[in-house]
């Protein structure tokens, strides 16, 4: 019997023609419980005897046309397989990376990169700066805007009521007091009072080393992270093969593997596809989440 439940139309990228996005696609797509949860367009090609430049042509294209399919609604979401910012450098691609050209095509975007994992998940506050430009960048009100994001997100795209959001400290020890560092209690303690103000459940600052295992243990739905490796160091530590990359603050759906392009054993046959199962599924679930 054919089911009659509608299913999203959803644009996949192949990402980098030399990577493993490719094959980690077709691995997906071979699994019947996969492929019958939407209607999959794909964008992109497979090209292993290529230059890395015209492999960040390939990839910057695929991304663009599948962009314009979204934009255009032909498409409910994208789903992107895993890039080189090298190699789109290396081709004119003026954007740090795919989160960001994306979030481009928005007015007042307030894009903001969570992980999701069945063990933990995390959202940064700034993604991809280097480390020396990250007290500059940190304020109040950009913390209080990530929370406000990731709260939004909670609520609409996983249909929790009431998200618990912990949110983690900058300096050793969440600063301990002031003796490690000022930026806890004069930057971030902040943010979370004017949070609460606002009836949102925001804890912290809490100290790095010990709010992740808090979080593994369910004792709050997501932590609120300050820098790129603040929160990516734990959850791949945790959930490599099933981590997805989602981007929040957006009106439109947007997920990817959280892994890279895996030169090393591309053209293999060998690559996991699972985390790119994961991506695809929970692109539908949100799907599902804003239409029902």
């Amino acid at each position: 019997m054919k089911s009659d439940t509608p299913k999203p139309h959803l644009a996949i990228t192949l990402g980098d023609p030399l990577g493993i996005g490719s094959e980690i696609v077709k691995k997906c797509l071979s699994d019947p419980k996969i492929k019958k949860l939407a209607h999959w367009k794909i964008f992109g090609t497979q090209a292993q005897k290529i230059s890395p430049r015209q492999a960040g042509l390939y990839s910057a294209l695929a991304l663009k046309q599948a962009m314009k399919s979204v934009l255009q609604k032909e498409c409910d979401g994208l789903v992107t397989a895993p890039v080189s910012k090298t190699h789109l450098h290396q081709a004119g691609f003026p954007y740090p990376g795919q989160t960001e050209f994306i979030a481009s095509h928005f007015k007042n975007n307030k894009a903001r990169m969570m992980i999701w994992s069945p063990k933990l998940s995390i959202v940064l506050t700034t993604i991809h700066l280097p480390l020396k430009k990250i007290f500059s960048m940190l304020k109040p009100a950009l913390i209080f805007e990530t929370m406000v994001i990731t709260h939004q997100a909670l609520k609409k795209d996983f249909g929790i009521k009431n998200p618990h959001i912990a949110v983690c400290g900058l300096n050793p020890h969440a600063g301990e007091n002031g003796l490690l560092g000022s930026e806890d209690q004069k930057i971030i303690a902040p943010a979370i009072k004017k949070a609460r103000q606002f009836k949102m459940n925001v804890d912290g600052p809490y100290p790095a080393d010990t709010i992740f295992y808090q979080a593994v243990k369910k004792k709050f739905d997501v932590v609120v992270c300050l820098y790129h490796d603040q929160g990516l160091i734990p959850v791949k530590t945790l959930s490599f093969d099933c981590g997805v990359n989602l981007t929040l603050g957006l009106p439109i759906i947007r997920t990817s593997p959280d892994h890279g392009c895996a030169f090393d054993i591309a053209g293999k046959g060998i690559a996991n596809p699972s985390s790119m199962k994961e991506a695809m599924k929970l692109a539908v679930k949100i799907w599902k989440n804003r239409n029902h």
